[in-house]
């Protein structure tokens, strides 16, 4: 799915490691959730509350899912679930591009 229709953006940032990830809040009338976001290239360390669905637009990183030693690779195209309530590390090799989508039960 290349876009979204009727749906509600939130005009505020969510800002992360000193602007160096961005993303922006979509709310759909089903009640979830996404966001659309950038990551500049680094490192970083995300907490999950509600398991996520990480889709990646363009570019390309390295992940590490909690309590695993193994780092995958994804790029344009490719897309890796993180559980609720855990953690992933990323290694972001370029500027990428990605969606987020908020998973319910």
């Amino acid at each position: 799915m290349s876009e979204f229709t009727n749906v509600t953006v939130t005009k505020k940032a969510n800002v992360y490691f000193d602007g160096k990830v961005t993303s922006r809040t979509i709310l759909f009338a089903d009640g979830s959730k996404k966001t659309l976001g950038i990551m500049q290239p680094g490192n970083y360390c995300f907490n999950t509350g509600a398991a996520e669905l990480m889709e990646i637009i363009e570019g390309k990183l390295q992940v590490q899912l909690v309590g695993s030693d193994e780092w995958r690779d994804y790029g344009a195209g490719s897309s890796f679930a993180v559980p609720a309530n855990s953690s992933f590390n990323l290694k972001v090799a370029e500027l990428t591009d990605y969606c987020c989508s908020f998973l319910t039960d």
